[in-house]
């Protein structure tokens, strides 16, 4: 059943309050969009995994700003009720606190965002602060953040001894303070997600997470079957449209070649007449 009222950040804080779980998913398109609005998604997130998943890339890193603007807009103009989160990219915030706001005006302004999300915790605190005094909701990104890929070695759970999870639980509280309004915990044991989401008082949103944050979100291509370079573990596959996807172009692929397609309920008609006295 579409959702008829505009989510926002307010509205995200009362789910929290409520008890009430928040579900999220990327989008880079408006027709997945108003797909997903229409689903009634809570929120989406065109996030810079469109490095992986659209433009082929291996990894995040070489998302720019204006991939970010251009696929923001985008769906913005497809989600008209789910809150719509733009990821900062690689770069775009770690320069300095002033880059790190005029990017994320660039997202709201260009991009047609409801809010950024941006990846860390302490070292980032000044960037957040900066972003929501000039009046731009911040979410936050802590576990495993892609964009610091190289610097964790690869795709790995984050926070398993003492000393990781106290950082990330620091991290957590250190980025509410600074005034996020939702956070996402990616690859993080379960139980040390939900003493984070016990210890502060906005969003958590999982992604490999366990089940005890305040929502999730996972990235669509993954829960439809339709991206196979590789499958994280927390994902599951709602459906398999990937293997639908191919065997529809296959059957197409196989008609147009024996010219079965078009027929003639696909062609458009002439009068007789009219074609006989072509010369």
């Amino acid at each position: 059943m579409e959702n008829k009222m505009k989510n926002t950040v307010a509205t995200f804080k009362k789910a929290k309050q409520e008890g009430q779980k928040l579900s999220m998913l990327t989008a880079y398109d408006y027709s997945t969009a108003s797909l997903m609005n229409a689903a009634g998604i809570h929120g989406i997130l065109v996030g810079d995994s469109l490095g992986n998943v659209i433009l082929g890339y291996e990894d995040t890193i070489s998302v720019t700003m204006e991939d970010m603007i251009h696929h923001g807009a985008a769906v913005a103009r497809g989600a008209k009720n789910a809150l719509v989160v733009v990821d900062m990219p690689f770069m775009s915030y770690q320069t300095s606190v002033y880059d790190a706001v005029v990017n994320a005006g660039r997202l709201m302004k260009e991009g047609r965002a409801n809010a950024v999300k941006l990846e860390g915790g302490q070292e980032v605190v000044p960037q957040v602060k900066a972003i929501v005094d000039a009046g731009i909701p911040v979410m936050g990104h802590l576990g495993l953040t892609p964009q610091s890929i190289n610097a964790f070695g690869g795709f790995k759970v984050q926070g398993k001894d003492e000393a990781a999870a106290q950082k990330i639980l620091d991290d957590a509280r250190a980025l509410t303070e600074a005034g996020v309004f939702a956070m996402v915990l990616e690859c993080v044991p379960a139980v040390l997600a939900e003493k984070i989401t016990a210890a502060v008082d906005v969003p958590t949103i999982g992604i490999g997470a366990g089940a005890g944050c305040d929502g999730q979100i996972l990235v669509y291509q993954d829960m439809l079957g339709m991206f196979s370079d590789f499958t994280p573990k927390f994902v599951k596959r709602y459906a398999d449209i990937g293997t639908a996807m191919k065997e529809a172009f296959k059957a197409y692929i196989e008609e147009v070649g024996e010219g079965t397609f078009p027929t003639e309920k696909q062609s458009y008609t002439m009068a007789n007449e009219v074609i006989e006295k072509l010369y």
